[in-house]
């Protein structure tokens, strides 16, 4: 894979992705550190004069902004500014989390609008390449800059704390003589610059977006496989009834379905005139979820490539600009919506379930029993889906508003992002154990109705589901097959056998 080039203005969540989870390289546009260099050099011409005043630089911070910071105090100032804000606690961030934050701090300085020192962005790269990374505590940041994650990671820099570096967790100086790199020195207002950033918040943001997405991809074969199993009618997934309500989102799940589904015995099989709503308006609910992603990465995607700095270093202007932009709530905003469509995805996944084990609508044995008045099946797990679609609801509720006013109520916003983030993160992985539990029915019954042909996509991935999990031909603990079938889902392998079906990486 070629290396990354960071240039300030066009990292995508997919490319920010490739680094954080595949280990892709970085480097930086001579253009962008240029602009690095053109700002760090405005940022001290005024250091040396001592004047204007400039938040951060020669004041104090938070309340402490009518404090005077002078020049010969510039270093230990801000030294003292890094090691008071590491007050994150665990836990850390996993290695592709660490590398997401990373290469969303790094590229955020590129602009030119920061005025960090150029020997510590490229400390960035470096760490980055050389597979240095920080333990960054997820918890502490009231997600209006994650001060407290991110001054664990502005110390890395300068050769203080632990890092994974090679599999072992060691002291960062041990890591940098290793690699053969040198800690960096701080400039006046280095510190302020190292962590006044939302990095962790718009990291783990991306990461669960991209996870996300793959999980709507894989509710569109779960629903695909139901469909099959429950001898459902494929009148709802007929492009013209898409021509008169054009939803993007709606259009790709429904093209999706058609997909996996094509060669499937449905197309061809007399079915009920009309299905349950959550058979029906699947490809309908998929679709909304699918444009809430779409809307989210949009506004994720100005953060990644913008400047949440306060103040706007100008050079061009010849000024700094003091602001707000690290406020985040035009993109935390979608993502609290994200757990609400989880929700819906969750809800319908669990009905689609839950009518697969009706005799009154599948014509198939209760709870899909292989031996009536013998064994018990798929009844008692019933309780386990619903109470984890019951945990994602509450997940659901609001968090972005629940702070309180910090620092003599000078900080008196917050958005909690980094919260947010991982607790969509808990919410998919719950999403993830219940379509694994739809997948499980859904086999069930294919296997027990025994149609002539399943689809192209969702005949592969029903294959690919019985090599780990074989058909229930008699009651047994059923708990190791929904942790196996949470795998399949979370590790997209039945996904994955369902793209190569269909010959296409993306199954599109």
């Amino acid at each position: 894979m070629k290396p990354l080039v960071l240039d300030g203005s066009n990292l995508t969540v997919a490319d920010l992705v490739s680094v954080a989870r595949e280990g892709r390289r970085v480097e930086i546009a001579p253009e962008a550190l240029e602009r690095v260099r053109a700002a760090s050099a405005f940022l001290h011409r005024i250091a040396e004069a001592g004047t204007p005043k400039v938040y951060g630089l020669n004041t104090g911070v938070g309340i402490n902004k009518d404090q005077a910071v002078t020049a010969e105090h510039y270093i230990e100032y801000n030294q003292n500014m890094l090691r008071v804000h590491c007050v994150g606690v665990p836990p850390y961030a996993t290695e592709a989390q660490t590398r997401a934050v990373m290469t969303a701090k790094l590229h955020s300085l590129l602009g030119g609008h920061v005025g960090m020192k150029p020997d510590l962005v490229l400390l960035y790269r470096d760490f980055l390449n050389e597979g240095i990374h920080p333990l960054i505590p997820l918890r502490g940041s009231v997600g209006e800059a994650d001060i407290t994650s991110l001054s664990h990671l502005g110390m890395a820099l300068l050769g203080e704390g632990e890092a994974v570096y090679r599999g072992r967790t060691v002291p960062v100086a041990e890591a940098l003589g290793k690699a053969g790199l040198t800690p960096g020195t701080l400039g006046p207002r280095d510190g302020l610059a190292l962590v006044s950033s939302n990095a962790l918040g718009a990291a783990l943001g991306a990461l669960v977006l991209e996870e996300f997405r793959a999980l709507v991809d894989t509710a569109d074969l779960a629903y695909a496989l139901t469909l099959e199993g429950f001898r459902g009618n494929v009148s709802p997934l007929d492009p013209a009834t898409f021509r008169v309500r054009p939803y993007r989102g709606g259009i790709a799940s429904m093209e999706h379905a058609r997909q996996l589904l094509e060669g499937s015995y449905l197309w061809e099989t007399p079915a009920e005139l009309q299905d349950p709503l959550s058979l029906r308006c699947s490809v309908h609910v998929h679709g909304a979820v699918r444009d809430a992603l779409d809307h989210a990465e949009a506004l994720l995607s100005v953060q990644l490539n913008g400047c949440d700095e306060n103040p706007v270093v100008l050079v061009e202007e010849g000024r700094l600009v003091p602001c707000g932009n690290f406020e985040p709530l035009n993109w935390v905003l979608p993502f609290e919506t994200l757990g609400v469509a989880a929700g819906h995805l969750s809800q319908t996944s669990v009905r689609r379930t839950l009518r697969l084990g009706s005799p009154r609508f599948t014509g198939l044995p209760r709870f899909l029993n292989p031996r009536e008045g013998i064994c018990h099946a798929f009844g008692v797990i019933q309780k386990t889906f619903t109470t984890l679609d019951a945990e994602i609801h509450h997940l659901a509720h609001p968090l972005s508003w629940d702070t309180t006013p910090l620092s003599e109520d000078q900080e008196d916003r917050g958005c909690n992002t980094p919260y947010v983030m991982l607790n969509l993160g808990r919410i998919l992985d719950n999403l993830a154990y219940i379509l694994g539990m739809e997948f499980l029915h859904a086999a069930q019954a294919v296997d027990l109705r025994r149609p002539p042909r399943l689809g192209r996509g969702t005949e592969a991935a029903h294959r690919r589901f019985r090599e780990s999990v074989p058909f229930l031909d008699t009651d047994r603990e059923l708990s190791r097959d929904i942790r196996e079938a949470r795998r399949l889902v979370a590790s997209r392998e039945l996904l994955a056998a369902a793209r190569e079906a269909l010959g296409s990486p993306e199954g599109r």
